[in-house]
């Protein structure tokens, strides 16, 4: 089954679920490069709203960097599944030389995604996080314990299709889910649109110089 013709198909489906925070000054909205960041532009722009990045990275396992063995976000939290690192009998120093590598990603992304422009304060504000999809969650569930890490008095997280088991989790992480579908089964995020071409790094920067930050 397909969903969303592509990302901002998604975005603007998401934020008809929002319109409770249009014209709300108090709001930001949050985007996971690259993907999510066309999601949250459509969110942004709609709610009128100011828009920025929280970037955080998977940690994927050594025989498979599609599988997630936790994620990192910017701000240096990592979020590591314990019990499939145990069960898949990774080394600490794999997931650790893993997660540095990460980081640094996450540093040049940073670089070249702001350049002199400061993240835009979170602290007391209702931050809207968003992303493209989600799958084993892990990458989510970094940014959402970063973001709390600065105090927003409210923390919805807004995404168009994910599973149905990481549900309960991500309710756990936020005071808002706003989810458009928990298809089962789940295949993975891209089959859920009908043009899922990949974000580049120049996208992502044109995207966030073209929208709003107030």
């Amino acid at each position: 089954m397909i969903r969303f013709a592509d990302r901002r198909d998604a975005g603007q489906q998401l934020a008809v679920k929002l319109t409770a925070y249009r014209n709300n000054a108090a709001v930001i909205v949050l985007g996971i490069p690259r993907g999510g960041v066309v999601v949250a532009a459509e969110i942004a722009r709609a709610l009128n709203a100011p828009l920025d990045v929280f970037i955080t990275r998977k940690i994927g396992a050594p025989f498979n960097h599609e599988l997630a063995l936790g994620a990192v976000a910017s701000d240096g939290t990592v979020v590591l599944d314990e019990p499939l690192i145990h069960e898949l009998r990774v080394p600490r120093q794999m997931v650790e030389r893993e997660a540095d590598k990460q980081k640094r990603e996450i540093r040049r992304r940073m670089e070249i995604y702001r350049k002199d422009r400061p993240a835009l304060g979170l602290e007391n504000k209702t931050v809207i996080v968003t992303d493209d999809g989600i799958a084993t969650g892990a990458t989510m569930l970094a940014a959402l314990r970063a973001v709390k890490q600065q105090h927003p008095a409210r923390l919805v997280l807004a995404v168009p299709v994910a599973p149905m088991q990481t549900v309960p989790q991500l309710r756990t992480e936020c005071d808002e889910l706003v989810l458009l579908d928990t298809p089962d089964p789940f295949i993975a995020v891209g089959y859920f649109y009908e043009d899922f071409e990949q974000v580049t790094d120049e996208g992502v920067i044109e995207i966030l110089a073209t929208s709003t930050r107030f």
